[in-house]
């Protein structure tokens, strides 16, 4: 058994495409009326699947909304990467849940939050 995807949904495509984007992912062939996306992901990583509200809608009978805890991680190649991201999101107008700071557990991290309200982790192993 292996985690495939992790799934998100959008009430605005662009925006969610812009903010995704700034964490390093790319999009290719972004139609705006897209109703499902799945950025391009290194080989053997989880796939990230990111749905319009209205499909989801149509499929749970009810509007998605997001937890306040679960959330997804991204792992970064250094701790600088983590830091240039993070102000990325910042100097674009996005928030920080927490700012990136030395973990305990040897990592270091930041917490953000997606234009929809998902919880995003950004780390790198120190």
């Amino acid at each position: 058994m292996k985690i495939d995807a992790v799934a998100v949904t959008s009430s605005n495509m662009r925006e969610t495409v812009k903010f995704y984007t700034l964490l390093g992912f790319s999009f290719k062939d972004f139609k705006e009326d897209e109703q499902h996306l799945e950025p391009i992901t290194p080989e053997g990583s989880a796939r990230l699947m990111i749905d319009s509200i209205k499909m989801i809608e149509s499929i749970l009978g009810h509007k998605p909304k997001p937890s306040n805890h679960s959330s997804f991680a991204i792992e970064y190649k250094s701790a600088i990467e983590v830091n240039g991201t993070a102000k990325k999101l910042t100097d674009n107008g996005y928030s920080l849940v927490k700012k990136p700071w030395d973990a305990f557990w040897g990592q270091r991290y930041c917490v953000t939050k997606d234009p929809d309200g998902y919880l995003v982790d950004l780390y790198a192993r120190l």
